[in-house]
């Protein structure tokens, strides 16, 4: 049988469906499950550095906030800072930056980390603090490549946003965010060291389809299956662009600035300031749509279709992954899955279903 069809069978029929997603970082992948995340790196000497943390039990939420939409923007939110915090453990361990270290005169211990209780609240305190600004960072980029710069375009395209033009206005808003979107990413793919991550993406992808089918997760089981996901960011946020031109279009913005007589750059801030706060809306409506109806439903055929936009644009963000990416999505996958089975044991005294499937991967 041809290879690519072989691919494209491995895309159909997942024994069961797992939570267990995850993102890219530098030279590793990131898992996370609903007791815990882990991240293995590949470090310059071949090896595989791995790391795992707990996650908020998920029982002492407020109710509220398991709430159908919010509940979306509070993953999503999670999900921003949990990809930062694995991002900044690959950069440590990824490159050797020892010789960096014992050049600036601090004591290193055995992994070149600094040593001293003094030194290491210090070092926590400033990685807090840097997360903080490089997340701020990183949503300020993101509103204003994604959301700022489309809106710019079409004032320029169509004119100012009226009661009038409401319709054709937002439509091609939403054709020059996907445009945005696709030059982004087709662009960040064409810097070496992304082209890896969106490598170690498609490890991610191609491990968790494994587990999915059941089958021991091995890079070689692992090569046979598709890079592309249902449950991926990409995904995400190729359908909120869907999900926002419709709201946009129902929700009267360019009638209400014409009632309150805003013209100019004071409409187009309204209009800007309208995009900010009907964004919760539209993260929470599209995680409900990606992750709790498509994730559940991976075979449904109005699946396929509402979600064929997000696959075809992960053809972009993943790239086929080498063995030795694979070994890392594993090691990362096998950690998180073996945390569950043992917390499922402890309490019901019996494996889980689908730990009971990928039982000889551990």
């Amino acid at each position: 049988m041809a290879k690519h069809s072989q691919q494209d069978i491995a895309e159909e029929g997942e024994l069961f469906c797992t939570h267990i997603g995850g993102s890219a970082t530098l030279e590793g992948v990131m898992m996370r499950g609903k007791l815990n995340w882990a991240v293995a790196v590949r470090c310059e000497d071949g090896s595989i550095y791995v790391e795992e943390h707990d996650l908020p039990d998920p029982s002492t939420r407020p109710g509220w906030m398991r709430w159908p939409i919010i509940r979306g923007c509070v993953s999503f939110a999670e999900s921003m800072v949990l990809a930062y915090r694995a991002l900044d453990i690959a950069s440590e361990h990824a490159f050797d930056f020892e010789d960096e270290k014992e050049d600036s005169g601090a004591p290193a211990d055995n992994d070149g980390a600094s040593t001293g209780d003094d030194a290491d609240k210090q070092g926590d305190s400033g990685m807090g603090i840097a997360m903080v600004i490089s997340v701020c960072i990183g949503v300020l980029l993101g509103v204003g490549i994604f959301v700022a710069v489309p809106l710019f375009l079409t004032n320029l395209l169509v004119g100012e946003l009226s009661a009038d033009n409401s319709l054709e206005w937002n439509i091609v808003e939403a054709l020059l965010r996907i445009t945005v979107l696709i030059a982004y990413v087709g662009g960040v793919g064409l810097i070496p060291d992304m082209a890896r991550m969106y490598g170690y993406h498609g490890a991610e992808h191609q491990s968790i389809h494994c587990f999915e089918h059941g089958l021991p997760l091995t890079p070689e089981n692992a090569a046979k299956f598709s890079r592309l996901h249902v449950r991926c960011g990409t995904a995400f946020l190729v359908m909120t662009v869907g999900v926002a031109l419709i709201l946009h279009a129902v929700v009267p913005v360019g009638a209400w600035a014409e009632a309150l007589g805003l013209e100019g750059i004071v409409r187009s801030l309204f209009v800007f300031c309208s995009r900010l706060v009907m964004l919760p809306i539209v993260a929470g409506v599209s995680y409900e749509v990606t992750v709790k109806w498509a994730g559940s439903h991976p075979d449904n055929p109005l699946v396929k279709i509402a979600l064929w936009p997000g696959l075809q644009m992960q053809r972009l963000t993943t790239r086929k992954a080498d063995p030795g990416m694979l070994e890392c999505a594993i090691e990362a996958l096998k950690r998180v899955d073996s945390r569950e089975r043992a917390a499922a044991e402890e309490i019901e005294g019996v494996e889980e279903p689908a730990a009971e499937l990928a039982e000889s991967a551990a």
